[in-house]
């Protein structure tokens, strides 16, 4: 994973995915351990972050911007398998190479770690470590309920799993008031999600339209989206509510 030029170091305690990414439960004698070691990375919308196969010199955990994870099969067909937003990480501790290519969508900014003294930290740290591995199953949570989507859920059940998604991660990190009618900024193309999702550019077009005539979400030009009705958004998706707060 080779990354780019470094900006200004941050102050953790102003960090906007501080109570989200691996240094949540870090007090404040870890967090000065973890800044000795850490650094900033920026990527402009479109470029590479890293490709499949490379050194995994670096891991880092995104602060800002979103980034998606692909593979690309022999034939030369890219899959998207992954959308990287506020909080969640890149790498992982332990292996060497990179498993997929990661690439910028909007401005991103990255914490970063050189792997090694990163894996030598969490031996040392126990809060990283617990929030890491946390991290690793809410991921795979994730990966299973994405298999769910993919598998059975229907085109518009899908459209709203996504912005429910963006909802939960965006309105929460950003700490925006919920109000009467939450906002939320779409992070990728109609391209992109129907890469994502396994549907045609024109079939997301559609359910995105279906939705706003029906009065489940409200459209201001091609990414920002507004959600009357959070629970309405949810029963779109075709998931069942526990009854307790969606955030």
């Amino acid at each position: 994973m080779k990354l780019r030029s470094a900006v200004d170091t941050h102050d953790c305690s102003t960090c906007p995915v501080r109570e989200r990414a691996v240094c949540a439960r870090c007090d404040d004698v870890e967090l000065a351990r973890l800044n000795k070691i850490k650094f900033y990375k920026t990527y402009r919308a479109g470029q590479s972050i890293a490709l499949r196969g490379d050194a995994l010199d670096v891991v880092a955990s995104v602060v800002t911007g979103t980034a998606t994870l692909e593979r690309v099969i022999e034939d030369g067909r890219t899959q998207m398998v992954g959308l990287l937003l506020p909080s969640d990480f890149i790498g992982r501790p332990g292996r060497e190479t990179l498993q997929y290519d990661v690439t910028a969508v909007s401005d991103v900014t990255l914490c970063c770690f050189m792997r090694k003294p990163f894996e030598t930290l969490l031996l040392e740290v126990p809060h990283v470590q617990e929030r890491l591995l946390q991290m690793a199953l809410d991921e795979l949570d994730a990966a299973r309920d994405w298999m769910l989507l993919l598998g059975r859920k229907t085109a518009r059940e899908k459209i709203a799993s996504l912005l429910m998604l963006i909802a939960k991660r965006t309105i929460n990190i950003d700490g925006e008031a919920m109000g009467d009618t939450p906002c939320i900024e779409l992070p990728i193309s109609r391209e992109t999600m129907s890469n994502f999702l396994g549907l045609t550019i024109e079939t997301v077009s559609r359910q995105f339209t279906g939705l706003r005539k029906d009065g489940v979400i409200e459209l201001d030009g091609n990414r920002l989206v507004r959600i009357p009705d959070l629970e309405r958004l949810l029963s779109e998706s075709g998931d069942d509510t526990d009854g307790g707060m969606l955030f």
